[in-house]
């Protein structure tokens, strides 16, 4: 078990690192906040703590910062399955918990109007006054999202961990065909020769 012994990052800092507050940002962090609580988990210096995450919406940045988990390190693994959803293990504890947002918007429930705005603003339509409006509404609903319940905001479970293996370091080769040096995992085989993926093209029979 990691125990906690630092100071956690604070919204401010994932704030910081995202370039704006937003409430996408902070469902990540509380999601973030809830699973090192629950893992009694640090932020990870190496790989202790992985983050598998389901989306590559602004929560996620809310993760790298507090979790400590970034795709450098590979204890950050991206599943593009267009899913509000965020697996944490620890390793050392073999514990793993699974945090999904609830099937009710939480933005909607807590302000309906908030999304009309939305809308407008995104489209380049809104007033002036509407855009101040929306400025607003947003900073108030982060404010209830960082306060309210996590239990209000997702689904949670305890999970079987399925523990990645921990990042390996490959050897790179030149490319036969650009020249240029390609990771030996992801190199392709063409003509008997080493060849980069975008070198090596599609081959389809339709």
């Amino acid at each position: 078990m990691t125990l906690l012994t630092h100071t956690p990052k604070s919204f401010s800092d994932a704030v910081a690192f995202h370039g704006h507050s937003c409430p996408g940002l902070a469902l990540g962090y509380r999601a973030v906040e809830y699973a090192q609580k629950t893992l009694h988990a640090a932020r990870s210096q190496d790989e202790d703590l992985v983050a598998i995450v389901e989306n590559d919406a602004c929560g996620v940045d809310a993760i790298q910062v507090v979790a400590g988990c970034s795709a450098g390190k590979g204890n950050l693994i991206f599943r593009d399955l267009g899913k509000h959803a965020y697996t944490f293990i620890d390793r050392r504890s073999k514990r793993a918990i699974r945090l999904v947002q609830r099937p009710e918007p939480v933005i909607e429930r807590i302000d309906p109007q908030a999304a009309a705005l939305r809308s407008a603003v995104m489209s380049g339509t809104a007033t002036l006054a509407e855009q101040k409006e929306f400025q607003t509404r947003q900073a108030a609903i982060i404010q209830k999202i960082l306060a309210m319940p996590v239990e209000e905001i997702f689904l949670i479970k305890d999970v079987k961990p399925e523990i990645p293996e921990r990042a390996k370091i490959f050897r790179s080769v030149p490319c036969a065909r650009c020249g240029e040096m390609v990771a030996e995992h992801r190199a392709r085989v063409s003509d008997g020769k080493f060849v980069c993926i975008p070198c090596a093209g599609d081959y389809h029979r339709r």
